[in-house]
């Protein structure tokens, strides 16, 4: 199997080796695991591509590159130009430094990266370690990434159909905030939503006096629904959440249209 993997904490983030680790074991000894990262941090750009600006790519070693640009670029530019003669089977995305689940998933440059992939027809798998307390005593953070990524996405594998529609699925995979020795299980999920708990902006001055802005986010511990993606994590079950591109909010299209003038 030949996987592309990226993600937007950049090229030398420690998650990216936990992923690498993981698509190795997924590609198996005959595989290969290609990598295109941004060269720099790229967190909270969602879905963005560079589209009014061109973005330097560079190799780094052999199946390692870096590129200036979002996750979704780099998707582009491994499809396209890297890769382009043979392209991937698979693309994974992350193992991102923080949950992506409920709002955070709207943000996410990780999804973005697995969505792009989505979009051009290859199967794609978002990976995310949820980060607590119990995370922060641990010598290694992405522990429960590390001994149950393979399996996870075995199991996503073996248990997706084959996709034929326009909007081709993908999935979020978020770890919990613990050790592995303490995860749960897997569960299958929705996304979230944590009520009351949205980005906002603090202002800071510098001492020349000019005024900054600083994005800051809310808890990110803040209970949701039972069966979603947070409710899963908090409770120590990997959370597997099924996406799709499609924003359509389908409930409401026939009342809409009952609604419009004749």
């Amino acid at each position: 199997m030949r996987i592309l993997i990226t993600n937007d904490d950049g090229i030398n983030a420690p998650g990216l080796l936990t992923m690498m680790a993981i698509a190795s074991e997924i590609a198996g000894p005959d595989g290969e695991v290609w990598t295109v990262a941004p060269a720099f941090e790229q967190s909270g750009v969602s879905h963005c591509i560079s589209y009014t600006r061109p973005m330097m790519i560079a190799q780094l070693a052999e199946r390692r590159f870096a590129a200036e640009g979002s996750p979704a670029d780099c998707i582009l530019a491994g499809l396209h130009d890297v890769m382009k003669d043979n392209p991937p089977d698979l693309v994974l995305s992350g193992v991102n430094r923080g949950n992506n689940a409920a709002e955070n998933t709207l943000y996410s440059g990780t999804i973005g990266g697995a969505l792009e992939a989505a979009l051009q027809g290859l199967p794609a798998i978002a990976l995310s370690q949820y980060l607590g307390p119990q995370t922060a005593e641990l010598d290694d953070p992405f522990n429960a990434a590390a001994v149950h990524g393979t399996a996870t996405v075995r199991a996503i594998l073996d248990n997706t159909p084959p996709q034929n529609g326009d909007y081709r699925l993908f999935h979020s995979v978020n770890f919990p905030p613990v050790a592995a020795a303490d995860v749960k299980g897997m569960k299958a999920t929705v996304q979230g939503y944590r009520r009351d708990v949205n980005f906002s902006v603090e202002p800071h001055f510098a001492p020349s006096g000019r005024k900054f802005l600083w994005v800051r986010g809310g808890s990110q511990h803040t209970p949701t629904e039972p069966g979603s993606d947070v409710a899963a994590c908090l409770d120590g079950y990997i959370s597997i959440t099924p996406m799709r591109a499609d924003l359509t909010a389908h409930d409401d299209v026939q009342a809409l249209q009952g609604a419009l003038p004749k």
